[in-house]
Parts: C-alpha cells; sequence; structure tokens
C-alpha cells in the first residue's frame, strides 16, 4: 500500500473497510458474546478502556493475544476471535502514523460492542524472545513517558 494514498477510517468511512476483523485477548469467549468498553486495559494498569480494539490483520491480533496474556500474567498464548462490529469506527489513534505512516497494522477502536463470531484456533505465535523484547520495549516507552494511550 502506498501511504501516499492512505486514508484515515472515520466513523462516517468505515463502512468502506472490508474484514474480516479479529481481537486479541487473555480472556476466553463464546460465539455470540460482545466484547463492550468499559473495562480494565490490557496494556495500562488502572485504567479503563473506553474503546474496544480490533483489527483487519491476523498479526496485529496475535500481538494482541500475546501481550495481554504476558501484561496480564496469565498462562498461555491467549485467543484470536473473528469479530463484527456493531456500530461505526474509526483509526487506532495509539498505533495510526506512530512507528509507520497510515494504518498499516490496519488497527481500529470503536465505542460500540463487538460480537465474537468465532475462534482461530490455529494461529502461529511469536517466539518466547521476540515476545520478551516486544514488552521490554514497551516498559522502555512507559518509563521513558510515552506510553501515553489515547484512549
Amino acid at each position: 500500500m502506498d501511504h501516499q494514498e492512505w486514508t484515515p477510517v472515520t466513523h462516517a468511512s468505515c463502512d468502506d473497510v472490508p474484514g474480516p476483523f479479529y481481537h486479541g485477548t487473555r480472556i476466553r469467549f463464546q460465539p455470540g458474546d460482545v466484547l463492550i468498553p468499559g473495562h480494565a486495559s490490557n496494556f495500562e494498569e488502572g485504567r479503563v478502556s473506553n474503546n474496544v480494539y480490533f483489527s483487519a490483520s491476523m498479526e496485529a491480533a496475535i500481538w494482541g493475544a500475546e501481550l495481554a496474556t504476558a501484561l496480564g500474567g496469565a498462562e498461555g498464548r491467549g485467543h484470536v476471535y473473528i469479530v463484527e462490529p456493531t456500530g461505526t469506527f474509526e483509526d487506532d489513534p495509539n498505533l495510526t502514523n506512530k512507528r509507520f505512516p497510515g494504518n498499516p497494522t490496519r488497527s481500529y477502536r470503536t465505542r460500540m460492542p463487538l460480537r465474537i463470531v468465532g475462534e482461530v484456533a490455529d494461529w502461529q505465535g511469536h517466539p518466547p524472545e521476540v515476545i520478551r523484547q516486544m514488552l521490554d520495549h514497551l516498559e522502555e516507552l512507559r518509563r521513558a513517558g510515552r506510553a501515553v494511550i489515547e484512549d
């Protein structure tokens, strides 16, 4: 994708974004369950999230599952779900235009529920040393005061 052609995804333009969509977490859900805002953040202790985050990229959802599991002190590798937005959504400002121009991770957020459609059982996780590197990087950002979550 040529990042100069990137157009932000807004609540008004999200209908043009093709799925499937994914959500990675440490929590077990069943098809038909809904994810709603107002729960503890996986990424910042003591924060209640005003949004539910998801992606059109399986890779981003895998990172979500692995990081939520590691940061939550849970065992295992977490869960990756196929989700369906029930309302409008927008680019995730925590990733959009941060390390790379545009939204290459195709990550979004919504204040509306996400419906669990199914679970992806056969996803391939990252090696433990790669997860450790990412956790160390997140800790460095926190120590430097640059781990601000815009929610």
